[in-house]
């Protein structure tokens, strides 16, 4: 499987959107700074989706880091963004 996966860092707002075979070794990788886009910031997965086949799972990272992309995310998660903003 190939998964396309958003990030959302504990100390900023902002999102990380990447791909990769391995979740689990990805998000690691991100936590313990060996990803320099991603440094010095705890980072937990909030969304993924699986692909059978790497070209659509990249496809689908380069399309949701597009302002469509970035619109339909924060639509599909509006629920999980409304609570956080109340916590």
């Amino acid at each position: 499987m190939f998964y396309t996966y958003v990030l959302e860092g504990d100390k900023r707002k902002g999102m990380y959107i990447g791909f990769t075979h391995d979740l689990r070794k990805r998000i690691s990788e991100h936590n313990q700074n060996l990803t320099k886009t991603t440094k010095k910031e705890r980072w937990h997965c909030m969304y993924y989706e699986a692909c059978m086949e790497e070209k659509d799972a990249r496809r689908r990272e380069d399309y949701l880091k597009t302002s469509q992309g970035q619109h339909l995310l924060k639509r599909r998660l509006q629920d999980y963004f409304r609570v956080r903003r109340a916590s």
